[in-house]
């Protein structure tokens, strides 16, 4: 679906207050999410402002925030800050320690691409412990692993509205669901600072000099470009870029990430390499020797050959149909660059089949591409 953009009046910062202001006015529940991570941390810091300035009631505030146990110690100081913060303004910090299903892309090893946070029974494993003001148990989540986060934040805060720090620029999927027409299919989402680029988010925290979780700098010193600076636990897509840099200067915390997930040291071994889909130019240098590989026949064989032959996680194997229909539905115009890294999704894991749609716009879109320069 095409996505008209329209220039506004206002800066982001300015449009962001009033769209926060605007909802407050409705006079309903609203919950805001925290994450520790930049994105959140802006929000935070307008919400927190406009309450101090009585500007809007603190009273309608719920803040959560969902521990998913393997965090970086910088992201949980964060997080307690914060607490400290939006309590000393009267509103309510939901500090939750729940057992969610949480993705994992080193556990496809075993057939699984999700572990349980917090899990019952496994309190020797802990990565590490909870604060004693936590929340452990839900009427919403019967037994460990029932849901995911997003889920259970679904059920939990329907009686209000969640304010979520999800930004358009960090890929076209944010941009089309959040510029949907009907604001039901938002399910009850909203965006304050969704306008906002990385420069913006950067920019902000400047200049109001806000402590943000050290994890982004080391990353930062690490090679990690400025656009993929994204926090997540330490198993996640995006998590798993940082768990590195913890082998080689914290081996405590190390230790115990290895204690619970055992299979870790994988990210040690075959960070450049397809296994975590890297596109690096260590890996291209390390493939450089090798015979080219086709990828669209390797795809083929996976998809409708020999799928037994292959190790695919549940969480993915569930969508094969889906990567059936792409497959044959882009055959002739797909590229060898597109058919790597479907062959990468399907082996390594696409839980929410974030890839999957991700290439449905990327192989159209290259395929038009240069038919439109040949007009010009």
């Amino acid at each position: 679906m095409p996505v008209k953009k329209r220039e506004g009046t206002l800066n982001v910062l300015e449009a962001a207050r009033q769209r926060i202001k605007n909802v407050f006015a409705n006079g309903c529940k609203i919950y805001l999410s925290f994450s520790s991570g930049k994105d959140s941390l802006c929000m935070a810091s307008i919400t927190y402002d406009l309450i101090r300035s009585g500007q809007i009631d603190g009273k309608q505030l719920t803040v959560t925030f969902i521990d998913e146990e393997g965090l970086y110690p910088s992201m949980v100081e964060a997080a307690e800050r914060w607490r400290r913060l939006f309590r000393g303004v009267g509103v309510k910090f939901l500090w939750f320690c729940l057992p969610f299903k949480q993705v994992s892309v080193i556990d496809h090893l075993s057939s699984s691409e999700s572990w349980i946070t917090w899990e019952p029974g496994k309190e020797d494993e802990w990565i590490r412990q909870p604060p004693k003001d936590a929340i452990f148990s839900s009427p919403y989540l019967k037994y460990p692993g029932q849901m995911n986060y997003q889920t259970f934040c679904k059920k939990a805060f329907a009686d209000g509205i969640q304010m979520i720090g999800l930004r358009t620029a960090e890929s076209l999927t944010r941009l089309q669901v959040v510029s949907r027409a009907d604001p039901r299919e938002l399910n009850g989402m909203f965006y304050p600072i969704y306008d906002w680029n990385d420069q913006d988010v950067w920019l902000y925290i400047k200049e109001r000099g806000l402590e943000f979780p050290e994890i982004y700098m080391r990353l930062y010193e690490a090679g990690v470009a400025k656009n993929q600076l994204r926090l997540c636990a330490f198993f996640g897509d995006n998590g798993t870029q940082g768990l590195r840099w913890i082998a080689q200067t914290n081996p405590d915390l190390w230790e115990r990430i290895e204690r619970r997930e055992p299979n870790a040291y994988l990210v040690l071994l075959y960070w450049d390499s397809e296994m975590f889909r890297r596109s690096s130019r260590k890996r291209r240098e390390l493939e450089a020797e090798e015979e080219p590989k086709d990828y669209r026949a390797m795809c083929k064989d996976l998809l409708f050959i020999h799928p037994e032959k292959y190790t695919i996680a549940p969480d993915t194997a569930k969508h094969l149909g889906n990567w059936r229909n792409l497959f044959v539905k882009t055959y002739g115009i797909a590229k060898q660059s597109h058919y790597k890294r479907m062959y990468e999704a399907l082996l390594y894991g696409d839980p929410k089949s974030r890839i999957l749609r991700i290439l449905w716009t990327m192989i159209y879109n290259d395929y038009n591409t240069p038919s439109k320069e040949v007009k010009t």
